[in-house]
């Protein structure tokens, strides 16, 4: 039963870095759309590719858009929270329930 323990643990462990990565980069995009950045830098192009296709589903389902105003940075990070709070900790709550 303990490899299944560390299995758990090492799931909610990956998914808990994941998140964050995620977290952060969702931030530094809400950060990069103040500025004007060169739309051909590869850090540029990587951010907007990772977050975009997340992001554009925030925004078909909750038009949260006002003036120039977007939210949808904001439902992300509130989600992943969520995520690291909900799945994360039972995953690790599962896994410290099998001792």
């Amino acid at each position: 039963m303990f490899v299944f323990r560390n299995l758990l643990i090492a799931v909610a462990t990956v998914l808990d870095y994941v998140l964050v990565f995620f977290m952060f980069i969702t931030i530094a995009r809400a950060v990069l759309s103040w500025v004007s950045p060169d739309p051909y830098n590869p850090i540029v192009r990587f951010i907007h590719n990772v977050t975009e296709p997340v992001l554009y589903q925030i925004r078909k389902r909750l038009p949260m858009m006002y003036g120039s105003i977007d939210f949808s940075p904001i439902v992300v990070i509130l989600l992943i929270i969520f995520l690291r709070i909900f799945l994360v900790d039972s995953l690790q709550g599962w896994a410290d329930a099998l001792r």
